[in-house]
């Protein structure tokens, strides 16, 4: 007889929320990547998952809508990765797939390192206008992360989508979240995939 889970839960971290609070409404992408990064690197020291955090602002204001972070190995998940965590939280706290259809605000995604290959696909998808990267996808692969197969010119695909990219914003800080996960030797996972 065939059975699975008539449910799928996804805990969140403790500390995630109380993070979230402590920060302060900017117009400055720089502060808003600073904010994120240290997420990340809070993810770390706390043991929730893997060196990256991801947000959903609304672009023109600054306001933090959602803030994720990675829970690959914390829930055993493959696919919460921040970016889709921060995307499906602010989704639940907007009440709608489409984050572009039902506001006149645009809402930007901002992510600790370059979205991988699933992350790139689901940024369209979920309506976000603006993405901002702090380290690259080169600099995940350095520390030994899969980031998938993605189109050399990413960047254009999703300018054609009309979805503006500004990257390496705040880049050496991004990388050194990156760095320390490797020397506290955090697990990387999804490697050798092929």
């Amino acid at each position: 007889m065939f059975l699975q889970a008539s449910k799928v839960e996804v805990g969140l971290p403790a500390w995630l929320e109380l993070f979230g609070q402590t920060y302060t409404k900017s117009s400055d992408i720089k502060k808003r990547m600073l904010f994120v990064i240290a997420a990340s690197q809070k993810n770390i020291q706390m043991q929730t998952g893997g060196p990256f955090a991801a947000a959903i602002f609304e672009a023109n204001s600054g306001k933090l809508i959602s803030l994720g972070v990675n829970l690959v190995t914390n829930q055993g998940l493959s696919v919460l990765h921040a970016e889709i965590v921060a995307i499906t939280l602010a989704q639940r706290k907007l009440g709608s797939f489409d984050l572009s259809g039902h506001s006149s605000l645009d809402y930007e995604l901002v992510t600790s390192t370059e979205p991988c290959a699933m992350c790139l696909g689901s940024i369209p998808w979920a309506g976000i206008r603006r993405v901002i990267t702090g380290a690259t996808d080169s600099d995940a692969r350095e520390i030994g992360f899969d980031e998938g197969d993605k189109p050399d010119d990413w960047v254009g695909g999703l300018s054609l989508r009309g979805i503006k990219v500004i990257n390496n914003i705040q880049r050496d800080e991004a990388r050194f979240v990156l760095k320390s996960y490797l020397k506290a030797k955090g697990q990387i996972y999804n490697t050798d995939i092929g």
